[in-house]
């Protein structure tokens, strides 16, 4: 079964870096989107960045574009958020899903997400 598990979270200071992991087990093909998504206490879960491991297709939100990184290891299986530039305004938990499929966009890689970790918690604060 498909198992996908976070890791990296934790403090950072405004302006400084973090690099969150998502591993990822059981998938039966290749042909599969991951998103990392967050969601901020009292809003909604909003997508923010996804790849398509089979092809390395990227897409990001726009409050992310120029500051992080969506990228996969595909020998470990692991796909990587880097996060730079971090803003307070990015204080969330921080989750991967995945859906069979390659999805080329942010709106479309937000949408029927069949697995998901259980998040890792990013604070961005002095």
């Amino acid at each position: 079964q498909v198992q996908l598990v976070e890791s990296g979270g934790g403090l950072v200071q405004p302006g400084g870096s973090l690099r969150l992991s998502c591993a990822a087990s059981g998938f039966t093909s290749d042909y599969y989107t991951i998103t990392w998504f967050r969601q901020a206490p009292g809003k909604e879960r909003e997508g923010v960045s996804c790849i398509s491991v089979n092809t390395g297709r990227t897409d990001y939100a726009d409050s992310v574009k120029g500051r992080f990184t969506i990228s996969r290891d595909n020998a470990k299986n692991t796909v990587f958020l880097q996060m730079n530039s971090l803003k307070p305004e990015d204080t969330a938990v921080y989750t991967c899903a995945a859906r069979y499929g390659s999805v080329y966009t942010i709106q479309r890689c937000q949408q029927a997400m069949g697995y998901w970790g259980k998040g890792t918690l990013v604070t961005v604060s002095s």
